[in-house]
C-alpha cells in the first residue's frame, strides 16, 4: 500500500535581528526587541527600510548596536539560519516614546557615498572594470569582498577624480550599458561572530535557467498577481542600431539589426537607436550591443508582479534570491482565463514577515 505523501510543512518567516560594528562586522547585540516594515532590495540598487526598537526589552547595548553611520542591521531568518539582508544604519530617533525609531540603507546607499578611483583602461576585461573603479570600497569601509572573475568581455572605459562620479552611478552606467551585474549579499564569518559583505559582479546575477525548481503557483502560495506589458521606447524595438564615438560619417556604429521575423508577421517597424554608456569603440562589439539589446526588446517588456504567502511560497534566501530564475504558474485568472506558465527572473522583492507576505517584481527574459 503506497502511503500519500506527508503535508506541506509551513513555516512563518520570523527574523532575528543582529546590531554589527559596520566597519568589522562583528556582532555587538542580537536586537530581540526590534522590529521592521516591509523590506526591500533590488539588483544593483540601494533600498531603504525603517525599523522600530521596543527600548523596554532593548539589550545593555543597544546604542553601540544602533549607532547611525558606525553600524548595520542584518536580519536572519530564523527558519533557514540565512541572513537575507544587511541595512546600514542611517538615523535614530526616539525620546519620551517607548519605541526607538531606525532608518537604514541596504549597502548598495554607501556606494553613493565613496567616490571611483581614478581609471582608464582600453579593451580590458569588464570585472576589471569594476574592480579597479571599486578599489576604495575596501579601504577604511564595511566589510566588503570583491567577487568579480573576469567575463570573458572586453570594454573601453575611463573616469578621472574631478569627475566626481560615485562608484554607484559608475557601476549603475556601466551595468545599463550592457556590462556585468552586480548586487551584495550578506553572509556569516566562518566563526559566526559576524558578517560580511560579498560584491558579486557576473555576467548574470543569480541562476538563471529555463526550468528553475521555485514555483510560485495560483493556486497555491499566489494570493494575486499583476502582469505589466509594455512597447515604450527603450522597452521595445523592432529595430536596433548602436553608436559609439565621433561625429558625421566618421562616428562609429553597430550593423542596422531588425527583428524581420516579426516585421514578416506584421509588427510595424519600431526604432531604437543608443549610444551604450561603457564607451565602446570596436564596430564589433557595438553590433553584438545592438543584437543583445534587439533580443531584450523585440517584443516588448513583460514584468510580473507577485504577492505570496510567504510562509507557503519558496523560501527567500534559500530556494531563490535575486537574479534567479522562478516559475510563475496560473491555472486560472480573468487576465489569463486559460491559464498561464512562465520563466522569469527576480529583480527585487519585498517581505513582510508581519503580514506573511512576500512579493518579487519578476522580468522575463526573451
Amino acid at each position: 500500500m503506497t502511503m500519500p505523501p506527508p503535508p506541506a510543512v509551513h513555516q512563518p518567516v520570523e527574523l532575528t535581528w543582529y546590531g554589527c560594528d559596520l566597519r568589522s562586522g562583528r556582532i555587538t547585540e542580537e536586537l530581540r526587541a526590534l522590529t521592521s516594515q516591509t523590506l526591500t532590495r533590488k539588483l544593483g540598487a540601494p533600498t531603504t527600510a525603517s525599523m522600530q526598537l521596543a527600548l523596554d526589552g532593548a539589550p545593555r547595548d543597544w546604542e553601540a548596536a544602533t549607532e547611525p553611520g558606525r553600524t548595520m542591521l542584518v536580519a536572519v531568518d530564523r527558519a533557514t539560519d540565512q541572513p537575507i539582508g544587511a541595512w546600514l544604519t542611517l538615523t535614530r530617533s526616539g525620546g519620551t516614546a517607548p519605541l526607538l525609531d531606525l532608518g537604514g540603507a541596504t549597502p548598495e546607499a554607501y556606494f553613493d557615498r565613496r567616490f571611483s578611483a581614478a581609471y582608464s583602461g582600453f579593451g580590458v576585461d569588464q570585472a576589471a572594470i569594476f574592480i579597479n573603479t571599486g578599489a576604495p570600497l575596501l579601504v577604511n569601509a564595511p566589510p566588503f569582498v570583491i567577487d568579480a572573475p573576469t567575463t570573458g568581455t572586453t570594454a573601453t572605459y575611463s573616469v578621472d577624480d574631478s569627475d566626481d562620479r560615485t562608484i554607484l552611478s559608475v557601476w549603475q552606467e556601466l551595468t545599463a550599458g550592457g556590462g556585468p551585474e552586480w548586487t551584495i549579499d550578506v553572509a556569516w564569518t566562518a566563526d559566526r561572530s559576524g558578517f560580511v559583505l560579498p560584491i558579486r559582479v557576473r555576467p548574470q546575477i543569480g541562476a538563471v535557467t529555463s526550468t528553475p525548481d521555485p514555483v510560485f503557483d495560483m493556486p497555491g502560495c499566489i494570493s494575486s498577481y499583476t502582469l505589466t506589458e509594455s512597447y515604450e521606447e527603450g522597452k521595445g524595438a523592432t529595430q536596433v542600431r548602436a553608436y559609439g564615438d565621433g561625429e558625421g560619417a566618421s562616428r562609429l556604429k553597430s550593423d542596422l539589426l531588425t527583428a524581420d521575423d516579426l516585421i514578416a508577421a506584421g509588427y510595424c517597424l519600431w526604432e531604437h537607436r543608443y549610444t551604450p554608456a561603457d564607451g565602446l569603440t570596436d564596430p564589433g562589439q557595438l553590433t553584438a550591443h545592438a543584437r543583445e539589446d534587439l533580443t531584450a526588446m523585440r517584443t516588448g517588456g513583460a514584468v510580473w508582479t507577485v504577492d505570496a504567502v510567504a510562509s507557503r511560497a519558496p523560501r527567500l534566501g534559500r530556494d531563490f534570491g535575486l537574479g534567479d530564475s522562478v516559475r510563475v504558474r496560473v491555472a486560472r485568472s480573468p487576465r489569463h482565463p486559460q491559464g498561464a506558465s512562465t520563466v522569469a527572473r527576480c529583480w527585487s522583492w519585498q517581505l513582510d514577515p508581519s503580514a506573511d507576505t512576500v512579493s518579487p517584481i519578476l522580468v522575463e527574459d526573451d
